[in-house]
């Protein structure tokens, strides 16, 4: 497999610049179903693959109850491979065709709400050491900005824009969008960079570049950004999802619930269509049904 399918994976991560992580989802997705032919079918030549030995593979992953949305990821995955094999002439003809996605029912953003993100961001005290510093500012960028998990942990000193009080964040397919700050979240930037030059003993390059770090002046690392987050939402919400990305569903759902127009939130989440954007919508519908309910002499 490997030797197959790695001028594609080079193809995504050279041509493509997608993340790692994205590229990582690409390999264990390819490698599943090659590992797959070779063990139901013997050694399988490209140009062998057929529309059936891939049915065959996807009926085995719903037998193992993967849900539809990892399949139909995986379904992408392989549809990308054999476009790309089309592309340079390996193949004459996709062995794709035909096959249909499954339906998989869309799940609404889980979000935290604004009374225990207010009670998180202005009210609670994290401790007076650096990792309650780094932590707090982890957690308030997140819900000021929306930015996903990769991109904070590599976030750069050099993309917060002082003067115009917005950062620049490069997401994925390597496209970079442009976020305001608030006044109060750019002050706290700005008083984390000062002390981070008053520290000493730290050794390590990443210390005088990369906006936040740990105790001993290394880039978070994303685990640690995670827990960091789970930890402190634990203290203020019961919802089950406790994770940056619940963050960035907040800061979106948030927006939307004041009156923030759809094509902007999509700007600053950085999706590519308002496909993804629309989800926000319902949770903004309930809101108004809320509202319309308490207020409404028919409600």
């Amino acid at each position: 497999m490997n030797s197959v399918s790695q001028p594609f994976i080079d193809y995504l991560k050279f041509e493509k610049r997608y993340s790692a992580h994205t590229v990582r989802a690409y390999r264990d997705d390819l490698g599943q179903f090659f590992s797959y032919l070779d063990s139901s079918f013997g050694e399988t030549p490209l140009p062998s693959v057929s529309t059936s030995f891939v049915r065959s593979w996807l009926a085995s992953l719903k037998e193992q109850k993967i849900t539809s949305k990892s399949i139909n990821r995986k379904i992408s995955s392989l549809k990308s491979f054999f476009k790309y094999q089309l592309r340079t002439g390996s193949l004459k003809k996709s062995p794709m065709t035909g096959i249909i996605s499954p339906k998989s029912g869309k799940r609404l953003p889980v979000y935290v709400e604004e009374k225990d993100m207010r009670l998180l961001t202005e009210q609670i005290d994290f401790p007076d050491t650096w990792q309650g510093r780094t932590e707090r500012l982890l957690i308030r960028i997140f819900y000021n900005t929306g930015i996903r998990l990769t991109e904070l942990v590599t976030l750069k000193n050099s993309q917060v824009d002082i003067s115009g009080s917005t950062i620049r964040v490069t997401g994925k397919g390597n496209k970079e969008r442009i976020i305001p700050i608030s006044a109060s979240l750019l002050d706290e930037i700005c008083l984390y960079q000062k002390a981070k030059q008053l520290l000493s003993g730290w050794n390590y390059p990443e210390s005088a570049e990369t906006l936040l770090v740990n105790d001993q002046g290394k880039a978070l690392y994303v685990k640690y950004a995670y827990l960091s987050v789970r930890k402190w939402l634990s203290m203020v919400t019961t919802i089950n999802k406790k994770s940056p990305h619940v963050l960035r569903h907040s800061f979106a759902t948030h927006l939307m619930n004041h009156g923030a127009d759809l094509n902007s939130v999509k700007e600053l989440l950085g999706h590519s269509s308002l496909a993804a954007t629309q989800l926000y919508t319902h949770n903004t519908i309930d809101k108004l049904r809320e509202v319309h309910k308490k207020s409404h002499p028919r409600g």
